[in-house]
């Protein structure tokens, strides 16, 4: 795909309110992507002027994710840039400067309403079925200005005109039509000098330098305020473009309560990043040659915004992991696979050799399992003698219990120690008993595994050595 002429510049501003969340991933792929795809910049901006909300080791989990995902920003609280501060608290002087401004041009004005007044006014608005009329709106400037300068506590608040409409042009949408009477006057600057979401998120974005607002849906309603911004300050519009919500199953908005939300539980349970990108990829949007594995590389070639669909794409976790499973097989090679697995058990506290004997217990157990998490629970025999012994695996060692001493004999006696010599043997076994291969070798799983979910007999027996597999099944046989 031919790069854009012009640069973009994109942003995500996540507010550090709690866990890393995939919406804010997935968000930041789709901006990651459009900066890449176009010589631009993409910027990480922490949106933290909600005090109350504010959770303090929250940023620093929002850079770990984004590095983890190798979406790499720009600029950011951590390395800087020509915009920055790219916290609004360390910005906090700029917004009270940016609102007074519109006051001057009559695009703004203060407010001295207390907080009965409003709740009285609500109740009223609610009543009459429109939005709440402030009456300091109808106060002489002049005279709201003398107020205000003698330190009178007051807000300041949008202006908008009670005629005619705002139109939202979204690139993913018709033009959205909103009635300005059904626009409120909202607060841009509250009496303690901290900016609103409104007011801070429309100067930044400004001030740096920002061309394509790309954010979720929700924000749709909060977009007529934007643009009236950006119209009482004489600045071009961005191009707006709201990608679609992620849902639950249900179709419900993606909520902790029915799906594992924070990317941490994620990276917890052992999904790659790349498969865990390639899926958020496909979040309202479609390779065009059908594609289902594509690395970011591939996504920037041949990304298009314009081709996001709308709707709600289903954040399915089985659709995730099957991602990381086709990624754990078909998409890294084996030594990769060992090398993140052994990385990922060490981070756990699973302390485990990276040798010759870890890597063949890797390579017969990817195929049976999707996620790192899977795989100690599946492999406890390889690890230690002191395994569980399931209902099925017991029943197996009691059926054949007559033929274990022979096995074990026979197993201890092979001249040489590997796949296809032990498969051999057990054919050879089974023909000279006459005996079915289904009598002969489930007897044997369950005495060195036991449990019968396990991979290939012989290339575990090689796996687990000569010694350990003949000692449990003469164990199995007393």
């Amino acid at each position: 795909m031919a790069a854009p002429t012009s640069p973009r510049v994109t942003r995500i501003a996540p507010s550090p309110t709690g866990d890393p969340h995939v919406g804010t991933a997935y968000i930041g792929l789709f901006n990651h992507t459009l900066a890449q795809q176009s010589g631009g910049r993409f910027i990480l901006r922490i949106e933290d002027t909600d005090r109350n909300r504010y959770v303090p080791d929250s940023e620093k989990r929002i850079f770990q994710m984004m590095a983890w995902l190798g979406l790499t920003p720009d600029e950011s609280p951590l390395q800087g840039g020509p915009n920055g501060p790219y916290r609004q608290s360390e910005r906090f002087s700029l917004y009270g400067d940016y609102a007074r401004q519109l006051v001057a041009s009559g695009h703004a004005y203060y407010a001295f309403e207390t907080a009965d007044d409003l709740a009285a006014l609500r109740e009223e608005a609610q009543k009459a079925g429109h939005v709440i009329a402030i009456p300091s709106r109808d106060l002489d400037p002049a005279e709201a200005q003398k107020r205000a300068d003698a330190g009178e506590a007051a807000v300041i608040r949008l202006k908008v005109d009670r005629d005619g409409e705002t139109v939202v042009n979204d690139l993913l949408r018709d033009p959205i039509h909103f009635a300005n009477t059904e626009i409120d006057d909202k607060v841009l600057l509250k009496a303690d000098g901290f900016p609103t979401y409104h007011l801070a998120n429309v100067v930044d974005d400004r001030l740096m330098e920002v061309t394509h607002v790309v954010r979720a849906e929700e924000w749709i309603t909060s977009t007529p305020i934007h643009v009236l911004l950006y119209r009482a300050f004489g600045w071009p519009e961005p191009v707006f473009a709201h990608m679609p919500l992620l849902r639950n199953a249900d179709k419900s908005k993606i909520s902790k309560r029915k799906n594992p939300t924070s990317v941490e539980w994620y990276q917890q349970q052992g999904y790659l990043p790349e498969a865990m990108l390639n899926f958020l990829a496909t979040m309202g949007w479609t390779h065009p040659e059908g594609q289902e594995l594509f690395d970011l590389a591939e996504f920037q070639r041949v990304f298009r915004l314009e081709d996001v669909t709308l709707g709600g794409p289903v954040f399915d976790l089985a659709k995730l992991r099957w991602y990381n499973g086709k990624y754990l097989r078909e998409v890294l090679s084996e030594d990769e696979v060992a090398r993140r697995l052994h990385a990922f058990l060490a981070q756990n506290k699973v302390d485990l050799p990276l040798d010759d004997s870890f890597r063949a217990v890797t390579r017969l157990m990817t195929p049976r399992i999707d996620v790192f998490a899977d795989f100690m629970d599946k492999t406890a025999y390889f690890w230690s003698d002191d395994y569980p012994t399931d209902e099925k695996a017991q029943k197996a060692i009691d059926a054949g219990k007559e033929l274990l001493p022979d096995l074990a004999a026979k197993l201890k006696n092979l001249p040489v120690w590997e796949a296809a010599s032990i498969k051999q043997m057990f054919h050879d076994y089974a023909e000279e008993k006459g005996l079915k291969m289904g009598k002969v070798m489930p007897p044997v799983r369950a005495a060195v595994a036991g449990t019968m979910e396990s991979p290939d007999l012989p290339e575990m027996l090689e796996a687990l050595g000569r010694e350990r597999v003949a000692a449990r099944v003469e164990k199995a046989a007393r």
